[in-house]
């Protein structure tokens, strides 16, 4: 009974640190933050493949 117990509390955790980061756009600040910028400052770097 203590096992599933534990499960439960662990899937609660779980669901509720994946509702936190749901409710307050977690993934987005942080790729607006984090990954933007690393990949403005490589792609600007990179010439034209093309001519438009």
């Amino acid at each position: 009974m203590k096992k599933i117990l534990k499960i439960f509390a662990v899937l609660f955790a779980l669901l509720s640190g994946l509702f936190a980061v749901y409710y307050f756009n977690l993934d987005m600040k942080l790729m607006r933050s984090v990954v933007l910028p690393f990949m403005d400052k490589y792609f600007d770097k990179q010439q034209p493949q093309r001519i438009i």
